[in-house]
This record gives structure tokens, C-alpha cells and sequence, in this order.
């Protein structure tokens, strides 16, 4: 399989080159050339085989002969390690829960497999790789788990300081070993921009072996297939088309949708579901897209004004706004109606929900208003309640009880280093560390 950079003005790659890369050297993100479809009878048979099996044939054809097919079963069956669970609200609302993993988040799926990947491919190289980071909540702890005591491979995250919360902070701000992390005095967007001015910084690159374990990286967003797969899977069978709801800040999450649907998935539309940053669904509206600074909300791990995967989406729909408005529909909310929801979810449903998973929730509400006729509503629910009790102890009047290994966390020492949000700052730090 070889691997493209969206704007097309870079050579072709392996996979091991554009997992070790992470952006194009133009400056674009690494796509498959093409993607491989699967048949109506290999998808149903997806239903009956274990779920390992099935994340092993999802994304073999995105590896191809780069990993040997023992190596690759054994990196999937060890990073894919926990459930997948469907909650049924009603016949026509389904909740697929993704945080069931080790740290309590979606993001668990993603970097658990890259680190595993990144950890072979770089397997005899004389220099260690550093792997840059951005967070803006869950992504910093699921890639601080995956590659802690990898060999080969140091981790530096960034985060915005007083931005995240601190069952987030203290899941990736405690560990050390080879994973450093700087406070960042700015936004998530300042944290991404850091990142990427480090990955086109000539001199940097001559001198330090980087890359990105954000959804940048396509070995990142390969395995965020597996759970729509998953919902596929569970779901009862339905005469009525799927949609499904993605709580999306860097847009990850719903650009492995559609390579999900690509491969072959029966999913009739997306909705991209944001908090009040709502560059994309302003985009899907009026046909112009407009980053601009992020604004704190709840939803914090989608606090995001400048969209990475945006690029990888008009790739996907062939770079023709019809055709993604074909595919995806927008939603924004507010802080105000993210409350409103969680509280109608548990006294309605009692499944208490987080910021996030509400957003979704409200989503696919306004959809199903704008859209009467029949379809069924899938949300995907992208965190532990647990993970944001203050905002659900407003909603609902409690805190969702809090799982030890989270509890745990909460009483350790926070390592983590302050830093402006400028590059030069940025620069003297990682030449130094």
C-alpha cells in the first residue's frame, strides 16, 4: 500500500514512512492511494467472527506486506484488549460506548495500535524518534499510556494550561519515564500550531527524528475504524438508513468514519456534532471555511477552531462541497444546551452522559427534527463521565462515581513543564531536551 499526501505535491510513501513522518513534506496529510471495499458477505460475516479477527482484516489491506501478518495480529490483539459496548435508549437511539479502554477514552484505540506500530517500525534505528503531541484533553493521556516504555520512542505533549480537566491533566502529567509534558500558556490551536511549525522546521528535522502521534497521523486514524465496525457489528438489523452522530473537534474521529463507510460500512450520512466551535457545520452551511481562535467550552476535547483533519474530509468528497454535504451534516451547541441534554438523558433514559457524548446526542436531535423520515441515530460516546464530574455534577445534581484507575491518578504529583506559546521558546526546549 502506498500512501499520498493530500495536496499532492509530495512523493509517495510506504506506511512506515508516512507513520514516521506524520505530515507530507509539502505540508499536506498522508492518505491511502486507495482503499479497498469490502463485500456485502465479508461485512455480515464481520458479524459472527471475533472482534480481533476483525480489526486484524479491516486494516491489513491499509499495511499490506509492510508487517508480517503474525506481527500484525499480534499488534492488533494487544492494543485492541477491551469492549466495545452498545447501550440501546430507545429502538431508534444507540449509544456506542468507546471508553472502556485504559485510560477512559476513545483515543484509547488509536494510539494504543500506532505506538505498537511505530514501535516496529522503528525497531533498529540508531536514533530515538520523538513523537510531538497536541492535546486538548484525551488525546495527551491515551498516547502517554500507549507508548509509555516504548523502546526507541521519547514523547513530548503539549497542552493548554487551565484548558483541560484535571482527571485529563493528572492521566498524562504523572507517568515520566519517556514521556515529557509542557503546560502551554495559550490555546489547544496555539499547541497545534507549535507542532506544526516543528514539523517544518528544516533545522529541527536535520537534527531531531520527529513525528506526531495527533490524528495527523494516519496510523493514528486506521484503527479508529475498528469501533465503526464495531457498531456494525451489534446494531440490530435495520431496514431504515444509520446515522451517525460524531462528537468532532480535530475531525479524526469522523474522517475514520468515512473510511469505514469507504471500505464499506451502510452508513447513510454523518453529523458532525461540535460545541460552540462550529468551523465546520459554518462551513457545511455557508460553504466557507473560517478557522479562527478556539473557545473554551464543557466539551473541551473539542475545543477547537482550525480543524486538522479538515484537509483529509474535502479529500475524501473529492474536494466538491455537494459531496460533502452528501456525506456529513453539522451541528453546533451550546454550553447552555450541553447541560440541558445530559440532564434530559438522565431523567429520560438514566445513562449519564459526559459534555461530549451530549453534544452528539444533540446532534442527532436536531437531525431527526430537520429530517422526519425514518432513520436510526447512532452516537458515538467518546468519554468516561467520570472524566468530567464537575460539568456532570451541574447537569444532574451528582458526580458519576470514579473508576481507581482515575482515582488513583488524582493523587499524584503533576510533572509537567510551563511554556509560552512561542515557537522559539518551543524550539531552545526541544533542542535541549
Amino acid at each position: 500500500m502506498r500512501y499520498r499526501s493530500t495536496k499532492r505535491q509530495a512523493p509517495l510513501t510506504s506506511l512506515r514512512g508516512a507513520v514516521l513522518r506524520g505530515l507530507a513534506p509539502d505540508g499536506g496529510l498522508y492518505m491511502p492511494v486507495e482503499i479497498a471495499r469490502h463485500s456485502p458477505d465479508e461485512l455480515e460475516e464481520f458479524r459472527r467472527l471475533p472482534f480481533t479477527e476483525v480489526c486484524f482484516r479491516v486494516v491489513r489491506p491499509f499495511v499490506g506486506t509492510e508487517v508480517p501478518e503474525e506481527v500484525l495480529w499480534q499488534l492488533v490483539s494487544e492494543a485492541i484488549n477491551f469492549p466495545v459496548k452498545l447501550v440501546s435508549l430507545s429502538p431508534g437511539l444507540h449509544i456506542l460506548e468507546l471508553f472502556h479502554g485504559p485510560t477512559l477514552a476513545f483515543k484509547d484505540f488509536g494510539a494504543r495500535f500506532m505506538a505498537r506500530l511505530m514501535g516496529y517500525f522503528v525497531r533498529g534505528e540508531t536514533r530515538p524518534l520523538t513523537v510531538l503531541v497536541a492535546t486538548s484533553g484525551d488525546t495527551g493521556s491515551a498516547v502517554a499510556h500507549g507508548f509509555l516504555g516504548v523502546p526507541g520512542i521519547r514523547v513530548i505533549i503539549l497542552y493548554p494550561s487551565k484548558r483541560i480537566s484535571e482527571a485529563q491533566e493528572k492521566q498524562f502529567t504523572t507517568l515520566g519515564n519517556n514521556i515529557s509534558v509542557l503546560e502551554v500558556s495559550g490555546t489547544f490551536d496555539d499547541c497545534q500550531r507549535l507542532v506544526k511549525q516543528a514539523f517544518s522546521d528544516t533545522d529541527l528535522n536535520r537534527r531531531a527524528f520527529i513525528t506526531s502521534a495527533n490524528s495527523i497521523n494516519v496510523g493514528r486514524l486506521l484503527p479508529q475504524m475498528f469501533y465503526h465496525v464495531a457498531a456494525y457489528r451489534q446494531l440490530p438489523v435495520a431496514s431504515v438508513p444509520l446515522i451517525v452522530s460524531v462528537p468532532s473537534g480535530n475531525f479524526g474521529n469522523l474522517t475514520a468514519g468515512i473510511f469505514a463507510k469507504r471500505i464499506g460500512l451502510p452508513v447513510a450520512r454523518f453529523i458532525a456534532s461540535t460545541n460552540a466551535n462550529e468551523v465546520v457545520p459554518e462551513y457545511l452551511r455557508t460553504g466557507e471555511f473560517r478557522p479562527r481562535p478556539a473557545t473554551a467550552t464543557f466539551s473541551n476535547a473539542m475545543d477547537v477552531g482550525s480543524p486538522n483533519n479538515f484537509p483529509r474530509l474535502l479529500d475524501l468528497c473529492r474536494n466538491r462541497l455537494e459531496y460533502v454535504r452528501r456525506e456529513i451534516w453539522g451541528h453546533g451547541a451550546t454550553n447552555e444546551e450541553t447541560l440541558l441534554a445530559m440532564k434530559s438523558l438522565y431523567e429520560r433514559f438514566h445513562y449519564v452522559a459526559d459534555p461530549h457524548t451530549a453534544v452528539g446526542v444533540l446532534g442527532w436531535e436536531a437531525y431527526r427534527h430537520t429530517h422526519p423520515e425514518p432513520a436510526q441515530g447512532l452516537v458515538l460516546a467518546t468519554a468516561h463521565p467520570a472524566k468530567f464530574a464537575d460539568v456532570v455534577e451541574r447537569a444532574i445534581g451528582s458526580a458519576p462515581p470514579l473508576p481507581d484507575r482515575l482515582a488513583a491518578y488524582l493523587q499524584r504529583q503533576k510533572l509537567s513543564v510551563p511554556m509560552s506559546s512561542r515557537y522559539d521558546d518551543f524550539k531552545q526546549l526541544l533542542s535541549t531536551h
